[in-house]
């Protein structure tokens, strides 16, 4: 019987993908004083069924991470330019803040704790969720070891961020149905000239959008592909999370070239959306998971703690900053944290939170900042430190 099941069941690839989807939407809509993980809980089911052995294919991880930030890129796109414009300065600012503060706590850990440089780096990806900062922390420590840094760091990172963005607004009492009308007033687009051509006037490819939509995740990919190279001998990639968002927004903003539609219905992209979310998480946490307790065992639960500090440390201090400093609006601040700590899984809690798809301009606007200093953080303490 159980080697039926290990063969039928734990062996097959699809079952589990939609099993852990399963429990995880049911653990994550489990309410503790208000508060839930939401499709953030696929995480959590992923790194146990990692940790006994379930493996997905990366394949399954990139193209939820692919789905998700395309269907973000074309719902912002509308917004973000204009809100750019306004925040530039605030958004740029904030970005590297953040990561700024995440290297300063990884420096902290090496030298104070004396935990290895190739352990610590890797940690600070994955307490930034940063799947092209972990890239760079290889390259830059030539170790797997940082590998292993990521998988203790990366779960906090997650969970962290997500509880966050639902815990401020309680903590502030914030009504939220005002601060949405007052938020959703002052993002509203005034370009409707350019959006105003009729159905009719227009070529659509098809009916749902699957054709603008695919277009975007092609040319995503290519710019994913391109490298910068920075000093030190080290590269920068926008990779599968930074190329399609950028591809998403820029047809989202535009709506159409000449006679051909690269509109996408609202409603597919929100469906896109969450379920590219649902399997970026779960490819994720089931990578993570493995070896994770023999990791925690052989380095100490500290390690644990560390890279905590890493996610809580850049994010507190980037909510003062935007709050307190800069002045943004709830609403924009707690987007604008969930594009400076990189973190893909806060921004559809903050969007289902929120109930406004327009905080995915913020996110948008200081994830890119965000990407190009934890790359260059990860290799500039790589190999320095």
């Amino acid at each position: 019987m159980i080697a039926w099941f290990q063969q039928n069941i734990l062996s097959n690839t699809l079952m589990m993908v939609f099993l852990i989807a399963v429990i995880g939407y049911l653990v994550g809509s489990i309410r503790i004083c208000g508060l839930e993980l939401g499709t953030a809980g696929i995480l959590l089911v992923g790194l146990v069924f990692g940790h006994f052995g379930v493996e997905i294919p990366s394949l399954v991880r990139e193209f939820g991470l692919i789905c998700f930030v395309t269907a973000v890129g074309f719902i912002a796109g509308p917004n973000f330019f204009r809100n750019f414009k306004q925040n530039a300065k605030s958004y740029i600012l904030l970005g590297i803040l953040i990561i700024i503060s995440g290297a300063l706590v990884c420096a902290l850990v090496i030298k104070a704790f004396k935990i290895p440089t190739d352990l610590s780096v890797g940690m600070m990806a994955g307490a930034l969720t940063s799947t092209p900062g972990l890239a760079a922390a290889l390259e830059s420590t030539g170790s797997e070891a940082a590998s292993v840094g990521y998988g203790i760091a990366y779960p906090f990172g997650v969970i962290g961020v997500v509880l966050f963005v639902q815990l401020i607004p309680k903590i502030l009492k914030t009504d939220m149905r005002k601060e949405r009308e007052s938020f959703e007033a002052a993002t509203l687009v005034q370009a409707k000239e350019f959006h105003k051509n009729k159905k009719e006037k227009l070529f659509y490819a098809d009916s749902m959008g699957f054709f603008p939509f695919s277009l975007a995740i092609v040319l995503g990919i290519i710019l994913a592909k391109i490298e910068i190279k920075l000093p030190g001998g080290g590269v920068f990639a926008l990779g599968t999370s930074g190329g399609p968002l950028i591809a998403g927004l820029i047809l989202g903003h535009f709506g159409h070239f000449g006679k051909l539609s690269v509109k996408v219905e609202k409603h597919v992209l929100e469906c896109l959306r969450e379920f590219g979310l649902a399997l970026f998480l779960l490819g994720a946490g089931t990578q993570a998971g493995a070896g994770f307790i023999d990791i925690l065992k052989e380095h100490g639960v500290l390690l644990f703690v560390y890279g905590a500090l890493m996610t809580l440390i850049p994010m507190l201090l980037g909510y003062v900053f935007a709050a307190k400093v800069l002045k943004l609006s709830l609403f924009n601040t707690l987007g604008s944290i969930c594009g400076g700590m990189t973190s893909t899984p806060a921004l559809g809690t903050l969007i289902r939170v929120t109930e406004t798809d327009d905080v995915a301009s913020a996110y948008a606007a200081t994830y890119p900042i965000a990407l190009v200093m934890v790359v260059l953080c990860c290799q500039m303490i790589g190999l320095f430190l």
